[in-house]
Parts: structure tokens; sequence; C-alpha cells
């Protein structure tokens, strides 16, 4: 791990092979590359992510409001209508979950962690906890629900990377659980 300069660290690793990745942590910006980079393709590379999430801004950081808005809407969308949250909030004590739900009394609380990710991936969650609000369990009914949103494979695939690469800087036991 290295600071190339104030705020931002790169993280060269030897299994990433082509990819390049960068995303938020606390008050740093971290750029994940392939460690066969020169340092000028890495030079260029973290230029070139820096500006991509400096571009998302704020832009990607939706609040609780807008969050139960982008669930409504995607319940529409993919659960026709049939799965509608009371509450939809982003909670910073969930560390090995992405996201929660307690279909009792409609709620659905999302990591913190995923502020930094694409619109996507937090659509992903969204619409898998809001699932639970029609079946509880994890079983084939589920699954078929979920898998009505079409991003469901890239961004669970995007979600297991993130955990397997350490995505918090250190591998947390079950980090790509959605429950």
């Amino acid at each position: 791990m290295e600071e190339v300069r104030p705020g931002v660290e790169v993280r060269r690793s030897s299994r990433r092979r082509r990819s390049v990745q960068a995303y938020r942590e606390g008050g740093r910006i971290i750029v994940l590359v392939p460690a066969a980079l020169t340092a000028a393709e890495e030079a260029r590379w973290v230029d070139t992510m820096v500006e991509r999430l400096e571009k998302r801004g704020t832009s990607t950081r939706r609040s609780d409001e807008s969050l139960l808005a982008r669930a409504l809407e995607l319940g529409a969308a993919h659960l026709d209508g049939t799965a509608v949250p009371a509450s939809v909030r982003w909670v910073d004590n969930q560390h090995t979950r992405w996201g929660s739900c307690t279909p009792g009394d409609r709620s659905i609380r999302l990591s913190s962690r995923l502020r930094s990710m694409p619109d996507w991936v937090v659509d992903y969650v969204l619409v898998h906890e809001l699932a639970h609000l029609r079946v509880a369990s994890h079983g084939p009914d589920f699954w078929a629900l979920v898998d009505r949103f079409p991003l469901t494979e890239r961004a669970r695939g995007y979600l297991e990377g993130w955990s397997a690469a350490g995505g918090a800087g250190e591998a947390v036991p079950g980090d790509a659980e959605v429950d």
C-alpha cells in the first residue's frame, strides 16, 4: 500500500491482471491496480479513477428519503409493486452484511459501505431486501424474485469481488452477505 498523493492510496495486486478499481474508504480514495503496471501507467490510472470518483461525488450519496423513493421505483419495476417498504435508511453498524430487512415493520437498512459503490449495486441490494418483504427465506421463490433485477449476477459478482479483495482493508467473514 502506498499513498501517492494526499488522500489517495494505491494498492497493487499480483492477482489483478487488467482491471482497475477505485472506491472511497473513510476520507481516502483507494485505487486497486495490477502489480504489473508501470509507474506512468499507474499515475495515469490514478488520475482517471480519482476524477471519475470526484465526478460521481455527491450524486451517488443518496439520502434516506431518496433511498425510499428508489426502493419504491425498483419494487414497482421488478416486483410488481407488491413489496412496499415503510422505511429505507443507511446504517453504520452493518459490518458483515450489505443490507437487512425486517418484514414485520417493513423496514430496510443498507450498510453505509455501499455509499461509494455504483448505483446498480445499491439497486441490487435494495431489490434483494425488497424481495424479503415477500419471501423471508433465501429459497427458490426468493431468488426467482431477486433474479427479476437484470443486473443481479453482475452486482453479486461485484460484491463478492469487493469482499475477496478485502474491500475495507481486510476481509470480514460473511462480508458478501445480503440479508
